[in-house]
């Protein structure tokens, strides 16, 4: 059976190992919707605000990205027993976790939601609005919203004849969100093994005493 200060250097190690994992994490939703905003390598939507909403709301950005980058790099702190880490009791290092973990939980269940919601509602693109039993030809617009038969994720062949413009805004739009959604989850996992990583370590100190 594992003595205290055994299991104490265990779960620092651990600290160190989640807190590089979700700082590389912050990196990839950082890079996925950085992506987003720039369809087929196209600066001219985003100059023309021809972007979808959750793109532009960048949650990837501020939410899966600088909030968990954030908790990474305390999380990682704590973990080396770095700075003004290097003293700290198992009480405040409890309460750094938790800071920690709410931090990067929220952004990363905002990411979530936000990566979601995209994929349900489908990309902005122009489309024949025709089609849809409206006046207007041609419109910018979330076509797949008023599918309410077709579910355009599981009809690929929907992909390359709804929209016209941007190019493949589907297959763009489908695979950069759902990078962010499985990363967030992924975010996710890790915090929940960060906050039980913390609470044994805690335990532990406790016991020692």
């Amino acid at each position: 059976m594992l003595s205290s200060p055994g299991v104490m250097a265990c779960s620092r190690t651990c600290s160190r190992i989640l807190g590089l994992s979700l700082g590389t994490t912050a990196l990839f939703a950082a890079g996925a919707n950085t992506v987003l905003l720039f369809p087929n390598w196209d600066v001219s939507y985003l100059l023309r605000g021809l972007i979808g909403k959750q793109a532009m709301l960048g949650s990837g950005l501020w939410g899966g990205g600088l909030m968990v980058l954030i908790a990474a790099t305390l999380i990682s702190l704590t973990g080396w027993r770095y700075g003004c880490f290097s003293e700290s009791g198992p009480c405040q290092s409890m309460l750094t976790a938790l800071l920690s973990s709410s931090l990067a939980f929220l952004g990363a269940l905002i990411c979530f939601i936000t990566s979601g919601v995209a994929l349900k509602d489908g990309p902005l693109c122009m489309f024949d609005a025709s089609s849809f039993n409206q006046m207007q030809a041609w419109k910018y617009g979330y076509p797949f919203k008023d599918l309410h038969n077709r579910n355009y994720l599981y009809d690929r062949s929907l992909w390359n004849s709804v929209c016209l413009e941007p190019s493949k805004a589907v297959i763009w739009h489908v695979s950069f969100f759902s990078t962010l959604l499985c990363v967030s989850l992924l975010q996710i996992l890790l915090v929940v093994i960060h906050f039980i990583n913390s609470f044994l370590g805690l335990f532990c100190s406790l016991c020692e005493k």
